[in-house]
């Protein structure tokens, strides 16, 4: 619920900046980034990491949703810069978006980079990703969208969300099933080698 407050509350901080103010998207994106980076940097210099997991301490989870708060902003911010400045279709924004998503999960399974980095970049996108396929649901067909309205695309987007929990929190709940019965397995595996290592003499 906090994150679709602060999700809300960053696409009008957004708004404000770039239509209020007529900061302009890319100015908008670029104060919106700086916001970002000091946040992440002043957290680094208190605490000397900037992992998200586990959060106790009340100041480091204030560090942690400011740090929300301005990337679902940036990514408002991003998404509209796609849209308006380049000229993306909603569509095409979209694919962008969930390409460098899928290009950061490729990345965290088959190199070394620093996984809390990439879980930052991955999220910055998934604001823009869901403003610019948002958009492709609900805006006009002359426009590039599906013309679903707001009402049907939020129970797509509800439905998918749900779904997706439901498929991690099944994920998680497997593991946590199965890990007793890994450690009990590799625990009689090691007592059988010293076993059979110290009683009758064989090596592996």
């Amino acid at each position: 619920m906090v994150i679709i407050a602060t999700t809300t509350l960053g696409t009008e901080i957004s708004d404000f900046l770039d239509r209020s103010l007529h900061l302009g998207y890319t100015w908008g994106s670029l104060l919106l980034f700086s916001g970002l980076v000091l946040t992440l940097y002043a957290w680094y210099r208190k605490f000397g990491n900037l992992a998200v997991f586990p959060i106790v301490a009340r100041t480091k989870e204030l560090y942690y949703w400011v740090a929300i708060l301005f990337s679902n902003s940036l990514g408002t911010a991003f998404g509209d810069y796609l849209s308006d400045v380049i000229g993306f279709s909603y569509l095409i924004g979209a694919m962008v978006t969930a390409s460098i998503i899928i290009l950061v999960v490729l990345v965290h399974y088959f190199t070394k980079i620093n996984q809390i980095l990439l879980f930052w970049i991955a999220f910055v996108f998934t604001r823009p990703f869901g403003a610019t396929f948002g958009d492709f649901l609900t805006k006009p067909v002359l426009k590039g969208g599906l013309d679903l309205g707001t009402l049907s695309a939020s129970v797509v987007a509800m439905v998918v969300m749900v779904f997706l929990i439901f498929i991690a929190h099944r994920k998680n709940t497997h593991f946590k099933l199965n890990q007793p019965f890994t450690k009990s397995k590799n625990s009689l595996l090691i007592s059988i080698k010293t076993y059979l290592t110290e009683t009758i003499g064989l090596k592996f």
